[in-house]
């Protein structure tokens, strides 16, 4: 017995506070206890006496005790004995079973002291335990006392007689370490926090100091005569002062009860009877934020597993996510057992989720003995299941509501055009630009929801605007031949509008949605497709136009490659330092529109943007960005005049080596390439190098013969100029008759 109280007390629970969770929770079911026998046997638990339902918590600083006090079902003396002086043996597990055998097992069911543990936890905060109890079929009033949680107990009749008619008064004798326990403010918060939903009403007396007025004795002994002859005194004006003189006053302690679990478990209520004020005033309650949730969902979960919940969607990003962190929302999601709060960190959400706020109580959750941590079973998983799924219907039903009524402000013509109204972005639009980062994590990890959570996603693109749109919307919008998504990443939509990729697009009238996020790209390169529709790179080199002639695409490719084939040798020859990182020359097989030349990268390779992420991340850990860098492929327009003329000078077959070619071709060669750098969205790989040709190159179109400086000038020293005068200078000397029609404003003429 010893033993195994020892490790009750000092095993099973990490945290001293859940001891008043343990004595509320047991307190509730013996409320629940006795409303239940009142009404299946009437004749020996119902009183005539009205006796409230409720909790009554009780400290005495002084003292240091800490009493909690129900009007439940009580104990008998036989029932102390056994349910207390045996750990681990549960008074209402006892009661379910009794109940069971007669066919009312189904009213017990919201009783959640079953392990018969919870009670031992006095012994976390005190040395020594006495519990009084109570039960209408026992005549007498008994009381259970303890020490030292040694395992010995004494069971003897209150020598104070029947106190209550019936119920359990728990008096706990604090250890000296654990006299916070009997302060009115740690009491309240350990409550509220653990209990605040339980149905009874919880009330905490508490104590405070007021000054009360006393009356002199002496003034109370008037004399006879001095009464009879009052009115014919005559009243001094000191005798009016001393009437005056300040009353005496003593200090009264007072106490006064306060219910502690004023809210209400709203989400045991039915929705229709719940007004939106009330929803929100939850969500205060429950996040402690200044501003209103966004939108919220109450359902109740049926099938293998039951429970309630509401979750609601925040406004605004949680101050834990700030720099890109994505942890958890500390108690964001409350998990309850019958109203009773169970925890706050079972990670009832994944990851991606963390910032929904909620709350989720159930009656089929298996508990641990310590009810500190569940059991890891297929309950808490189907929970966590249904749980992402309705969180993911919230925010899909949120985007399809708000954009419905943006769409309702605006009136848009056949071809397209605004003719009514102003168009702009939605409320989920706003919402989305806060949490997007959240919604493209569980794109990449929640593979089994993946495709709800892409529905959710949102980018800007070539014909947007600057306005965010779905990947539905752009799915509608792709031509009758389309069956690719195009996709650019780059820094922002102003830059991404000027691309030099976007040419073609536009005169095709083919939308281009823009990956402006670092994650953007990885995630179409993980996720490959939506809708069967695949994500294609609009930088890659293969990218193709389904609605053109392949088979006179193809004749075009082998007569440009025949024609152009010396210049692309002697480039691929002149590149091939190591420095450009230049793999091939090749001409493009893509309308390059009016672009000479443009690089771009393999379609398994990293884009331009890609290759920019990749080096601010090597600079911050120190990794050798070269290893990262895909070798890139230089694109020529053999339409392009620039590059025709570059053909015509380019070396003769076979004289590559022996052949010597100006220099300001090959300058003109290494500018065409530095300007198809730039083209695909690369930075200039050798600036220096890049600055000296253009240099020659303006030398060349001013006709310099050379770029040495001009000598240095030595101008003519010149004479100084005598100092103007100050204006009280120039006042002095001069007459009267000299101020006619000068402005004295500001002038102080005294000085």
């Amino acid at each position: 017995m010893h033993k195994m109280l020892d490790i009750v007390v000092n095993s099973l629970y990490q945290n001293k506070d859940v001891f008043l969770r343990e004595l509320i929770s047991n307190a509730s079911d013996a409320l629940d206890k006795i409303r239940i026998m009142a009404l299946t046997n009437p004749e020996d638990y119902k009183t005539d006496a009205v006796i409230p339902l409720e909790v009554k918590i009780e400290y005495d600083a002084e003292n240091q005790t800490l009493t909690i006090r129900d009007s439940g079902i009580g104990m008998t003396h036989d029932e102390m004995v056994k349910n207390l002086g045996t750990v681990a043996r549960s008074g209402t597990g006892k009661f379910i079973e009794s109940l069971k055998a007669s066919g009312n097992a189904d009213s017990a069911m919201g009783q959640i002291g079953q392990f018969g543990v919870g009670f031992y936890s006095t012994f976390l905060v005190s040395d020594r335990v006495k519990v009084a109890s109570k039960n209408p079929t026992d005549p007498d009033q008994h009381i259970w006392e303890s020490s030292n949680g040694s395992g010995d107990f004494l069971v003897y009749k209150d020598p104070r007689g029947n106190t209550m008619e019936r119920g359990t008064e728990i008096t706990l004798y604090l250890k000296e370490d654990c006299f916070e326990y009997s302060n009115a403010k740690r009491l309240m918060s350990l409550a509220k926090h653990y209990s605040e939903f339980v149905i009874h009403p919880i009330s905490l007396r508490t104590t405070s100091k007021v000054q009360v007025e006393i009356e002199d004795e002496q003034d109370e002994e008037v004399d006879v005569d001095e009464k009879k002859d009052e009115d014919d005194l005559e009243v001094k004006e000191e005798d009016a002062d001393a009437a005056e003189k300040p009353k005496k006053t003593k200090e009264v302690t007072t106490y006064s009860w306060e219910v502690l679990n004023g809210n209400k478990a709203i989400w045991t209520r039915s929705k229709e009877d719940i007004a939106d004020e009330e929803y929100q005033a939850f969500y205060d309650v429950l996040s402690g934020d200044s501003k209103n949730a966004t939108t919220w969902v109450h359902f109740n979960a049926e099938g293998s597993v039951n429970f309630k919940s509401i979750l609601y969607l925040p406004e605004d990003i949680p101050t834990t996510y700030q720099f890109g962190n994505l942890d958890d929302v500390p108690g964001a999601m409350r998990l309850y057992v019958r109203k009773v709060l169970i925890g706050n960190e079972f990670g009832l959400m994944p990851k991606y989720l963390g910032f929904i706020r909620g709350v989720v109580d159930s009656d089929d959750l298996p508990l641990n003995v310590n009810r500190e941590s569940l059991q890891e079973n297929k309950v808490l998983r189907v929970i966590r299941k249904k749980l992402v799924r309705k969180a993911i219907d919230l925010i899909r039903s949120f985007a399809k509501e708000s954009e419905e009524a943006t769409a309702d402000e605006v009136e848009i013509d056949a071809a397209g055009k605004v003719v009514k109204g102003k168009p702009k972005g939605s409320k989920y639009d706003e919402w989305y630009r806060k949490f997007s980062a959240n919604i493209k994590l569980g794109v990449m990890e929640d593979e089994p929801n993946r495709g709800k959570l892409m529905k959710l996603l949102r980018f800007e693109s070539s014909k947007s605007g600057g306005k965010l749109i779905s990947l539905e919307k752009y799915a509608e919008n792709m031509k009758d031949w389309q069956n690719e998504i195009y996709v650019l990443g780059g820094t922002n939509y102003e830059k991404l509008m000027k691309s030099p990729f976007l040419e073609v697009f536009n005169e095709k009238d083919v939308e281009v949605l823009f990956l402006t996020d670092a994650v953007d790209e990885y995630l179409v390169k993980q996720v490959r497709d939506f809708d069967g529709k695949k994500f294609t790179q609009v930088s890659s080199e293969n990218v193709k136009f389904k609605d053109e002639d392949e088979d006179l695409i193809k004749r075009r490719q082998k007569a440009y490659k025949k024609e152009f084939e010396q210049l692309t040798k002697w480039l691929r020859q002149l590149f091939h330092d190591g420095l450009t990182g230049i793999l091939r020359v090749q001409v493009a097989k893509r309308n390059l529109g009016s672009t000479p030349a443009v690089v771009s990268t393999s379609d398994f390779g990293n884009s331009a943007n890609m290759e920019r992420i990749l080096r601010a991340q090597a600079f911050q850990s120190g990794i050798d960005i070269n290893t990262m860098i895909a070798m890139k492929i230089l694109e020529i327009n053999p339409r392009h005049p620039i590059v025709i003329k570059l053909l015509e000078a380019a070396p003769p077959e076979g004289e590559e080596d022996t052949h010597e070619v100006p220099e300001e071709i090959v300058d003109a060669a290494y500018m065409l390439y530095d300007m198809a750098m730039l083209n695909g969205g690369f930075p200039i790989s050798d600036p220096e190098a890049h600055n000296k040709r253009a240099a020659r190159v303006i030398q060349k179109l001013f006709d310099l013969d050379s770029l040495t400086l001009a000598p240095e000038i030595d101008p003519p020293v010149e004479e100084d100029e005598p100092p103007e005068l100050d204006m009280m200078s120039k006042l002095k000397g001069m007459n009267m008759e000299d101020f006619d029609g000068v402005d004295l404003d500001g002038i102080d003429l005294d000085e």
